[in-house]
Parts: C-alpha cells; sequence; structure tokens
C-alpha cells in the first residue's frame, strides 16, 4: 500500500543565517581609510599639520644660518631634533585632542554602540597617525634637502635607527595621546592639557636648544619622557660619530634608546586600557 498523503502546510526553509562581521582588521582598515579622509576635509589642520616643522625648520636655517657655530650647518643640527617634534605632534597631540573632542560630541558613544570591535577604533588611528607622520616627514627632508642643502644619511644602518625610532616613538606617544584624552573634561581643555606639557619638552629635550646647554636636572626630567630618546635616536642616525661626544653621557646610548621608547610603550598601554572612556563623565 502507498504511504498516506502528508497534509498540513509545507514546512518553509530556514531563513539564512546572517554572514560574518569582517573581522577586526579588516573594520581598522575601512575606518583608518574614513579617518584620512575626515582628516584631510581640514584645509587648515593638514596645512598645520605637515608644514610645522618644515617652517620651524626654514626659520632656524634662514636666522641662525651664520650664527650657528656647531660643527655643522643649522640646518643639519636642527633636522633630526624636528623630526622627532613632528612625530610627537601627530600622534599625542593629534589623538589627544581629537578623541577628546569624539567623546564630548557622542561620536565615541556612538561608535561603542555599533557591531564594530572597539579594537578597530585604534587601527583606525593608528593608520591615521602613520599617514600623518610618514608625510611629514617626507615633506620635512624633501624641503631640508632641496632648499637647504641638508645631509641625509648614507648608510643603511642609519636608515634603519630612523624606522625603529620612527615606530617606537610614534607609538608611545600615541598610546600616551590616547591615555591623555580621558584627562580633559571639554575638547577646549584638552588642547590645554596636551600642548603645555609637548611645548615644556621641546624645550628641554634637545629639540630647539643644543642638549649640552641644559641644566643636568632638565635633562633628568627630560629623560623621563619620550620625547629626548626619540630626538637622541634621531641625532645618532644623521650626526657624524663624532658629535656623539657632544651628548651628555658622550655617547648616542641606542641600546638605552629602544628600551626606554619600548617602556613608553608598555606603560602607555597599560594607561590607555585602565583609564580610556567612550563616554564623558556627565554621561555616567
Amino acid at each position: 500500500m502507498s504511504a498516506p498523503a502528508t497534509t498540513g502546510s509545507p514546512t518553509r526553509p530556514d531563513p539564512p543565517s546572517p554572514g560574518r562581521l569582517p573581522g577586526t582588521l579588516r573594520l581598522g582598515l575601512s575606518r583608518g581609510w574614513l579617518e584620512i579622509r575626515t582628516f584631510s576635509r581640514e584645509w587648515e589642520g593638514v596645512l598645520f599639520t605637515f608644514v610645522l616643522p618644515s617652517v620651524v625648520l626654514t626659520l632656524f636655517a634662514t636666522v641662525m644660518g651664520d650664527l650657528f657655530d656647531m660643527g655643522v650647518p643649522a640646518v643639519d643640527y636642527f633636522l633630526p631634533g624636528l623630526i622627532a617634534m613632528g612625530l610627537m605632534s601627530v600622534s599625542f597631540q593629534t589623538l589627544g585632542v581629537s578623541i577628546a573632542t569624539e567623546r564630548e560630541y557622542g561620536t565615541l558613544r556612538r561608535l561603542r554602540g555599533t557591531p564594530m570591535p572597539p579594537g578597530a577604533y585604534f587601527v583606525g588611528k593608528t593608520i591615521l597617525v602613520l599617514f600623518l607622520a610618514l608625510g611629514q616627514v617626507v615633506l620635512l627632508l624633501t624641503v631640508a634637502r632641496l632648499f637647504f642643502g641638508a645631509t641625509l644619511p648614507s648608510t643603511v644602518e642609519a636608515w634603519a635607527t630612523i624606522a625603529w625610532v620612527f615606530v617606537l616613538g610614534t607609538v608611545a606617544c600615541s598610546l600616551l595621546g590616547i591615555a591623555v584624552s580621558s584627562l580633559a573634561r571639554t575638547p577646549q581643555a584638552a588642547s590645554a592639557v596636551v600642548t603645555f606639557p609637548f611645548l615644556i619638552l621641546q624645550f628641554i629635550s634637545g629639540i630647539f636648544v643644543p642638549v649640552m646647554a641644559l641644566p643636568e636636572w632638565l635633562l633628568n626630567l627630560a629623560s623621563l619622557f619620550p620625547l629626548l630618546w626619540m630626538a637622541q635616536g634621531m641625532r645618532a642616525a644623521f650626526f657624524p660619530e663624532a658629535m656623539a661626544a657632544l651628548e651628555p653621557s658622550g655617547s648616542w646610548e641606542l641600546p638605552t634608546v629602544a628600551p626606554a621608547l619600548g617602556i613608553w610603550c608598555v606603560v602607555g598601554l597599560a594607561v590607555t586600557l585602565t583609564t580610556f572612556r567612550w563616554k564623558t563623565r556627565k554621561d555616567g
């Protein structure tokens, strides 16, 4: 006998399962492209960010060209310090102010409410900082070489030193910028909280004033922060070996520069993880 016919409504197929969300890295790359495009729309910020170190170098090379007596031209002497200053500017200063602004206007709170992994936000900021840092360094070296005949490093070892100081210094200052952004109550306060220490560090870390002219206690204070070590590492790459005698220790101390910047990366990460807030204090 044949089986009885089945009665009732036909069984509906299961709805298709939603596709997996892209990974943190992929979303971070997309976020980084968005950060770059957003930043590029503010032409004033783009101009100031990229041009400032080159303008300062031009002033030093022009005003102090005939007054400078350090064994090298003024442009050669100030170039490595201005590279370090620029790296801290686009990382510590840029992130400290921009993240505080995004927190104040609710951008961070809205992003936290989306399926986007939190790590993608920080990957995006990292891409923005690396874009700004690399562009600024390339422009500064181009201006120094083409317009003032600056002497650039000629060995692979020197460029390798520039590369690891660039990476460690930028990462350390970026993490500190993210951490500092949580200290300010408003974007206006963030600008002061970030700019004031950065300005002081420029004068006590061998950027504008030669390190041999600074009191020992000021150098000891500056050594607690990454800018001094970034500038010293850059000088080791750009300056003749004989100029190491002008350093306070009589050497470039590269075996100390690397751990010092590495420690700041660890400290910055720890402080960021423990203090970062997606909402303002008034939002709870």
